[in-house]
């Protein structure tokens, strides 16, 4: 089984891609059999159909990576209780069909949502609007347990996260998932 991670915000010291890192850490520890992949999306550009086919290089390699993947878990902040544009972005490529003969990569997809913010919702109103859009995408969206994490901060020194609190959540998190996606049948 390969789970394919990504992080919703580009920052390299984001908490969210030391969310991410961390559940691959954990994911490993509870289940060694599974793989995990930190997604390298930096170089998407801006979603325009007027460079839509051929697709840019850098997104075909990530729709490509998301094919091969048994399942998403995305990791997103949370910007004015929204999604970050960036992140939104990165779905909008992944939407468009690939081909005349091949659909868009993310329907039937086991999808996890997990989050955190240095404010108090935790990127709980992120992880609603994710729900909206991947399910329209026909995505297939493990709704319980999801993991939004508030006050993050709280839980980092020099901004370096240590989860104290949470991590015993996000263990939880890859169990589920895991069992999510083996019974999604991907």
């Amino acid at each position: 089984m390969d789970i394919l991670a990504i992080a919703g915000s580009l920052r390299q010291g984001s908490y969210n891609r030391q969310l991410a890192e961390a559940a691959g850490a954990a994911l490993g520890r509870l289940r060694p059999e599974a793989g995990f992949q930190l997604l390298a999306w930096d170089d998407v550009p801006l979603m325009n159909q007027d460079i839509e086919h051929p697709a840019p290089a850098a997104v075909a390699r990530v729709r490509d990576e998301v094919k091969r993947a048994d399942g998403l878990w995305l990791f997103s902040p949370e910007y004015n209780h929204a999604i970050p544009g960036t992140l939104k972005n990165l779905i909008d490529w992944l939407s468009r069909p690939v081909s005349e003969a091949e659909g868009q990569v993310l329907a039937g997809k086991p999808v996890a949502l997990a989050g955190a913010s240095i404010g108090m919702s935790g990127a709980a109103h992120a992880q609603e609007q994710l729900v909206g859009v991947l399910s329209f995408l026909d995505a297939r969206i493990m709704n319980q347990p999801r993991l939004a994490i508030p006050h993050i901060a709280t839980q980092a020194a020099d901004g370096v996260l240590a989860l104290d609190t949470s991590a015993p959540y996000l263990e939880r998190q890859a169990q589920a998932f895991v069992r999510f996606i083996e019974r999604e049948g991907r």
